[in-house]
């Protein structure tokens, strides 16, 4: 696959996938179209070798596994971990507000969010409702407002001369969402809600929403920016760049090793929840692939898992907040992420087999460790790593901007990724 293609297929994506329930289904289409068996937990499974499979958790979280000619605890697996939660605004459950002509809903931030450049955006809204159907059962379905229909004005600079002097936001006051005019807007979020659901789903009909998710996300498309289409800019590239390509190439690959993508929700509050990586899913699956016990024990320790998750690029104008040794630039490859302290799971051996594969492939690679006086972020390595028992290395494409409402990574560097992806789940 070109570059271009490749490109082309992450940006329809991104802009297809408001929400984590949006980017799981996308997913699932995608595999579904490669032939990819769609599991239930609830079922017994009866996997056959060398055939693909899927299951989802509520709906935001998805694995992937493609079964290997021989068992797990005799190969070993070949495991990449993604996140599918971005940092943003969700609708608090009673939202609305009336204010001198204005409606307007509260929200609630999620994750670590720059809320700067949320303001003076045209804004929409998107999630998954669960509500009662005419005869009676509960169901839950996607919404997208696909428009704008919000936005958080800024206050004007005449009455706020000092807004360029360390500012401080206060998203409790001013990151309120303006929706429309009270006397035109019928203040009722969960009928906006039940309208716009009936307008654009086929499916059973609703009679009435119980409840919501229902997130906040700029409606501006991800394009391809530069001179010469030199960077990607989109919201969400913090992680779904990582689904897409973790999930292109499990579809993409050749091998007769077992391996598995995980895409889990919540990474971005901490991973704690039954569909988070400190929850149970993954090991539950694996379980039921691998067995329990020494099974189990015997395949962790022939895998190795790539936790893949953007990496902070060396901005043009902040060159002092990066270590002078470790300037991770776009266009430039991969980078290992490294922290003495455990932050990410990277350790002398996985490292080594990252960098061995990408010099056999000719693809650059990367490094990243923070400022010795800066705190580090996180990812979803070091918990899956404790909770398996499982080699980790953590990896990710440079990119500006992260936890911003719109990202920004070099062109080149998802396809890179993606042949490293590619070409680690087909290493013997």
């Amino acid at each position: 696959m070109n570059n271009q293609d490749f490109n082309s297929g992450l940006l329809d994506f991104l802009g297809r996938s408001p929400t984590p329930f949006h980017a799981v289904e996308q997913m699932a289409e995608m595999l579904l179209a490669a032939k990819f068996v769609r599991l239930k937990e609830d079922d017994r499974w009866q996997l056959e070798p060398e055939t693909g499979y899927f299951v989802t958790r509520n709906g935001s979280s998805l694995i992937a596994l493609r079964t290997g000619s021989s068992s797990p605890d005799e190969q070993g697996l070949r495991l990449i971990g993604a996140h599918t939660d971005s940092p943003c605004l969700k609708v608090k459950p009673v939202p609305e507000m009336t204010q001198h002509g204005c409606f307007q809903l509260s929200v609630e931030v999620y994750g670590g969010v720059l809320l700067g450049p949320w303001f003076d955006r045209d804004l929409s809204l998107a999630g998954r409702v669960t509500g009662r159907l005419e005869n009676g059962s509960i169901d839950s379905q996607l919404v997208d407002f696909r428009r704008p229909i919000a936005t958080v004005p800024s206050l004007a600079i005449h009455l706020n001369r000092q807004v360029h002097n360390n500012r401080t936001l206060n998203p409790h006051k001013e990151v309120v969402l303006l929706l429309g005019s009270d006397d035109q807007s019928g203040g009722d979020f969960r009928q906006l809600l039940l309208d716009q659901v009936c307008r654009q789903n086929t499916g059973p009909i609703l009679e009435t929403i119980l409840d919501y998710e229902i997130s906040c996300y700029d409606t501006q498309s991800p394009a391809l920016v530069g001179l010469n289409n030199d960077f990607i800019a989109s919201a969400r590239l913090d992680n779904l760049l990582s689904c897409y390509t973790g999930c292109r190439s499990l579809i993409d690959s050749s091998t007769k090793r077992g391996a598995v993508l995980v895409c889990n929700d919540h990474e971005e509050v901490g991973s704690l929840s039954a569909s988070g990586a400190q929850g149970p899913f993954l090991r539950s699956l694996l379980e039921r692939f691998c067995g329990t016990g020494e099974a189990m024990d015997r395949a962790m320790d022939l895998s190795i898992l790539v936790s893949a998750d953007n990496a902070h690029a060396v901005h043009p104008n902040y060159e002092d907040k990066h270590d002078p040794q470790h300037r991770p630039l776009l266009n430039g490859g991969p980078v290992i992420k490294y922290n003495a302290n455990q932050r990410y799971a990277t350790n002398s051996q996985s490292a080594a087999i990252f960098k061995d594969l990408c010099q056999q492939l000719d693809i650059p690679v990367q490094s990243i460790a923070m400022r010795s006086d800066m705190a580090c972020g996180s990812t979803i390595g070091p918990i899956t790593a404790a909770e398996l028992g499982v080699s980790t290395v953590d990896v990710g494409a440079p990119q500006l901007a992260m936890h911003s409402l719109r990202e920004m990574t070099g062109s080149q560097d998802p396809p890179y990724f993606y042949r490293a992806l590619k070409g680690f789940l087909e290493r013997s």
